[in-house]
C-alpha cells in the first residue's frame, strides 16, 4: 500500500498565520508626534498612512493569490516548501521597510534610499512568489484539472510585477512618492484574479 501524497493543508495553515502576523505588525508603523496640535500631527503623518495602505494591500493580496495558488497545486514537495518559507521570510520583512519609508518620505535625500529599500523588498518577495509558480510548473505539482496552457499563463502573469518593482527601485532615486505609487499599482494589478482555467 502506497503512502498518501503530502497535503498542502499544513503549509497553508502555517502560511496563513505568518501573513496575519505580518499584516498586524504594520500597525506598529503608525504613530502620532507631539510637536503641535493633534489635527496638525495627524495630517503630518500622511506618509505613514500611505505606506501602511500600500503594504497592507500588498500582503493581503499576496495572501489571496497564495490561497488561489495552493488550490491549484495538488501536492507540495520539499523544495516547494522551502521556496514558500523564503516567500514568508520576505513577507514578514515588509513591515521594516514600510516603517523606514514612512519615517523618511519627504525628508530629503534619505527618502530615496528608503524608497529603494522598500521596492527592493517587494521585488524580493515577488521573485520568491514567482519561483514557487515556476517550480510547481516544472515539477508538475499542479492538479490535473489545471491545464498546461493555464499553468503557462499563471507563470507569465506572476512574473509581470517583477519588472514594475525593478522600475520602482530605479524611480526611487528620482521620486520616492512615485516609486511608492508604482508599488501600489502592482498590488492593484494582482488584485484582479486573472483568467480562470478552462476545463480540460
Amino acid at each position: 500500500m502506497e503512502a498518501p501524497a503530502p497535503s498542502t493543508h499544513r503549509l497553508e495553515a502555517f502560511s496563513d498565520g505568518v501573513f496575519a502576523v505580518a499584516a498586524t505588525l504594520l500597525v506598529l508603523t503608525l504613530h502620532v508626534g507631539t510637536g503641535g496640535g493633534l489635527a496638525y500631527e495627524l495630517a503630518r503623518q500622511w506618509p505613514h498612512y500611505a505606506t501602511y495602505v500600500v503594504s497592507f494591500l500588498t500582503i493581503g493580496i499576496i495572501w489571496m493569490n497564495h490561497h488561489a495558488q495552493f488550490e491549484r497545486i495538488d501536492h507540495p514537495d520539499r523544495t516547494l516548501m522551502v521556496l514558500n518559507l523564503i516567500l514568508l521570510m520576505f513577507v514578514t520583512l515588509i513591515p521594516f521597510p514600510t516603517g523606514l519609508l514612512a519615517d523618511h518620505l519627504r525628508s530629503g535625500s534619505d527618502e530615496h534610499v528608503a524608497a529603494a529599500v522598500y521596492a527592493a523588498t517587494l521585488l524580493a518577495m515577488s521573485i520568491s512568489f514567482f519561483s514557487t509558480y515556476v517550480w510547481a510548473a516544472r515539477r508538475q505539482l499542479f492538479a490535473k484539472w489545471v491545464g498546461e496552457q493555464h499553468v503557462g499563463y499563471l507563470v507569465r502573469r506572476n512574473g509581470a510585477g517583477l519588472t514594475v518593482y525593478a522600475i520602482a527601485i530605479a524611480v526611487a532615486f528620482a521620486n520616492a512618492s512615485v516609486s511608492l505609487a508604482l508599488c501600489g499599482l502592482v498590488a492593484l494589478y494582482y488584485l484582479h484574479p486573472g483568467r480562470p482555467p478552462k476545463p480540460s
